[in-house]
């Protein structure tokens, strides 16, 4: 869990790095993001009934130790100090720049701009800044670092909690996927047993998330990035430059994060009153949440890259953190919580956080540019990344 943490917040910069920006590119990682969860959860349950629960862990040990390799091979370092680099391999380039002397005399015809008499001139050396060649035996390099300030290191994640929209994103994507988490540890103990009695099959209930998140993925594709492209048209038709400020992007993610949170309602519910066809409400609110999912990784990292991009890695691993802390928290307690008091009230409850979260969303639009003047004195001049 410690190392999925660790490539979990470095996956987005390393998008972010690779990519051209747009909230495509993140949808299409995002997808692969949470279908992961969803589709481990759903064939884990057949290979522990036919295999043993032990295989579960030799799948994932080998699917863990192919990625590994690949990435070791062919993703290559984009961490790189340039100043240092180009420190290493600056050259010096002769230009032919004549320098004021009295042996040396320029005669220039005003009218058609022509030199009739040059004397020979000195040669002055103006600095080049040259790289060396990417090879793959440099891309292979590992263990870059950058600064001799290793507390500073430890406490960057801590400081990004000044900036609003940290809390922004770390909210609703830790009640997103605590709520997605909480689910999948519920879901099949609910189908399991009487009345519905799926058996070995009780991982198909993470079957409507699949399709949840796809067509999640389907929106985020070509709905967010339309809507600030949009935006910046109309800023452009008004006289601008074309711009669009990264709050713009942020009404988007309202429908979705309704139907999330409605989402967990409807499993809520479902789940108090069992039997008959109810299992499909089980289902649409798993995937009424997993579309919401969808929402805040594609257009709420964007808005942190956009907004905080000095410091964007150490937003995610807050983010990272905090989602890890709420999907906890909430499955610690929910178990004991259902059998006490059903699954409505938890559900409820949690639905209910999922939607002050959101609403979070909403003054964040409007005074997010001021929070990000009063706050850009905190941010580094330099990129670190």
């Amino acid at each position: 869990m410690v190392g999925y943490k660790y490539a979990f917040s470095l996956s987005k910069e390393e998008v972010k790095e690779a990519l051209p920006p747009g909230t495509d590119k993140l949808a299409i990682y995002t997808v692969f993001l949470s279908l992961g969860s969803l589709v481990g959860a759903l064939t884990g349950s057949y290979i522990a009934a036919t295999r043993g629960w032990r295989w579960t862990q030799w799948v994932n040990t080998i699917l863990a130790g192919s990625v590994l390799i690949l990435c070791f091979f062919f993703q290559p370092e984009t961490l790189y100090g340039k100043r240092q680099e180009a420190s290493k391999h600056s050259t010096t380039r002769k230009t032919a720049r004549p320098v004021e002397s009295p042996s040396t005399s320029l005669t220039v015809d005003e009218k058609d701009h022509q030199v009739s008499r040059v004397e020979e001139a000195p040669y002055v050396g103006e600095s080049s800044t040259s790289y060396a060649p990417f090879t793959f035996k440099r891309s292979l390099r590992i263990g870059v670092y950058r600064g001799n300030n290793i507390v500073g290191k430890f406490l960057g994640p801590v400081l990004t909690l000044r900036y609003p929209g940290t809390w922004l994103v770390m909210l609703q994507y830790g009640g997103l996927v605590g709520g997605i988490v909480t689910i999948s540890a519920i879901g099949p103990q609910l189908v399991a047993g009487p009345p519905y009695l799926w058996g070995q099959n009780a991982g198909a209930i993470d079957s409507g998330g699949i399709i949840g998140t796809v067509l999640g993925a389907i929106y985020a594709y070509f709905v967010t990035d339309w809507s600030i492209k949009r935006q910046a048209a109309r800023d452009a038709r008004g006289g601008g430059r074309g711009y669009a400020e990264p709050e713009s992007r942020l009404l988007t993610m309202i429908p979705s994060l309704f139907v999330a949170t409605t989402g967990l309602w409807v499993f809520g519910f479902s789940a108090q009153y069992p039997g008959g066809k109810n299992w499909v409400g089980l289902q649409f609110g798993l995937g009424m949440l997993a579309f919401g999912l969808m929402q805040v990784p594609s257009v709420g990292f964007n808005y942190i890259i956009e907004a905080y991009n000095a410091v964007s890695g150490d937003c995610f691993v807050m983010i990272t953190t905090l989602r890890a802390i709420i999907s906890f928290a909430w499955t610690f307690f929910v178990s004991s919580w259902i059998q006490d008091r059903g699954p409505a009230e938890p559900f409820g409850i949690f639905g209910m956080l999922l939607g002050i979260f959101s609403l979070l969303t909403v003054p964040m639009w409007y005074y997010g540019k001021r929070t990000r003047i009063a706050t850009a004195k905190w941010l580094p001049a330099e990129v670190d990344h």
